[in-house]
């Protein structure tokens, strides 16, 4: 996965309430304890497909991991971008990134190879 070159936004409510001029137009906060995880225009909005292990997992006898597909996420080149964010040990070749104040996660994740991190929109509050 590299850079997003062309943006698939089309009219969605995200580009409407969510991005403006390709970025995140509102601050990133944890959804359970309202920490800032990224700035205003930090954050390029990409369409791409990717299963993120959920946040809670009830319990399971067969000990699989249980995981849904997400579609839209905040492309973020720099790691330092983040006001606070956690990383995961390694897990086929990515962190799972989660609040640094509460370790709310995986709330999205950072690819080895590309050194870039995605921020999951379904898994943070917008203000």
């Amino acid at each position: 996965m590299s850079e997003p070159n062309a943006l698939d936004l089309g009219n969605s409510e995200t580009q409407n309430e969510l991005v403006e001029d390709g970025t995140n137009k509102l601050l990133v906060r944890c959804k359970f304890c309202g920490s800032k995880i990224l700035d205003r225009k930090s954050g390029k909005y990409m369409k791409q497909e990717k299963d993120l292990p959920l946040m809670q997992q009830e319990k399971n006898s067969d000990g699989q991991v249980q995981s849904e597909k997400i579609n839209e996420f905040y492309f973020v080149e720099n790691m330092y971008s983040f006001e606070n964010i956690g990383f995961t040990h390694t897990v086929d070749n990515y962190k799972y990134l989660s609040c640094a104040d509460c370790d709310a996660g995986p709330v999205g994740f950072y690819d080895m190879d590309t050194k870039h991190s995605y921020v999951a929109l379904s898994r943070v509050k917008h203000e």
